[in-house]
């Protein structure tokens, strides 16, 4: 299938008897914003480290583009164009948020290790920098050291530092967690905005964001799909909403 950017066939990984991730089959679409949701504990984040390749699959395959990387190390993974947000966010907190996201920058030209070079030989990248800033709504803080940042402005620094990697598909883990509404609005809104050419996957608490920018949304329990669909399918599932809610009344409107 040439719209699937992304799949996995019957993903399982096992912890010493626990299952945390059973028969996964996932097909993510390009140019689609696609959601992992499900309670705590449901084997998101196992998900996500199994197809960034921070975790080896126990079983079942892996395929980017038709290509199967599932063997593929974590940096064959990232220079193929599968880039997760924290591998790169702002690991620099004392450096400012234009030199963040220039070191960015610096890996898609092979050089992030060269800290070492002449600020002249690095300042080509100042352009694609300030533009990225701007994409994200950071130019005002392009000279603020990082720690500085305010939490939200911090999450928007990850993902212009992720942008910087040019991502073909972009795996998001739990970008609005910890925020205030205002901050959530906004990183919402940026998500939607750097979607535009490329492919969003995420994993996300907050509904009102799934429901509003996601176009394909699966439910994961105990380790294993549970539904699939858009978000108008999945929240009234009756299954989900027992998931979710202990009980078969109520939507998930207010699962957060």
């Amino acid at each position: 299938m040439t719209d699937v950017i992304l799949q996995t066939k019957h993903l399982t990984k096992d912890f010493k008897g626990f299952t945390a991730v059973s028969d996964v089959n996932l097909d993510v679409r390009r140019g689609h914003i696609h959601a992992l949701i499900g309670p705590n504990g449901a084997g998101k984040t196992t998900c996500f480290n199994l197809l960034t390749k921070f975790l080896v699959p126990t079983s079942g395959q892996i395929l980017f583009n038709g290509r199967d990387i599932t063997a593929a190390k974590p940096s064959e993974i990232a220079r193929q164009g599968v880039i997760r947000s924290f591998q790169i966010s702002a690991v620099f907190p004392h450096l400012s948020v234009m030199e963040n996201v220039r070191i960015g920058l610096q890996r898609t030209l092979g050089t992030s290790f060269h800290f070492w070079r002449s600020e002249k030989s690095l300042s080509q990248l100042n352009h694609r920098a300030l533009e990225l800033l701007a994409l994200v709504d950071l130019s005002e803080f392009a000279d603020t050291i990082t720690v500085d940042l305010p939490y939200g402005r911090k999450r928007a620094l990850e993902i212009a530092t992720t942008l910087a990697m040019e991502p073909e598909l972009m795996l998001l883990d739990e970008p609005t967690q910890g925020m205030g509404h205002e901050d959530v609005d906004r990183v919402t809104e940026l998500i939607k905005k750097v979607s535009v050419g490329r492919t969003i996957l995420m994993v996300e608490h907050n509904m009102n964001v799934v429901s509003g920018i996601c176009d394909r949304i699966s439910v994961l329990q105990r380790g294993a799909i549970l539904a699939e669909g858009t978000y108008a399918e999945v929240s009234t599932n009756a299954q989900v909403m027992e998931a979710y809610m202990g009980t078969s009344a109520g939507a998930l409107e207010g699962a957060h």
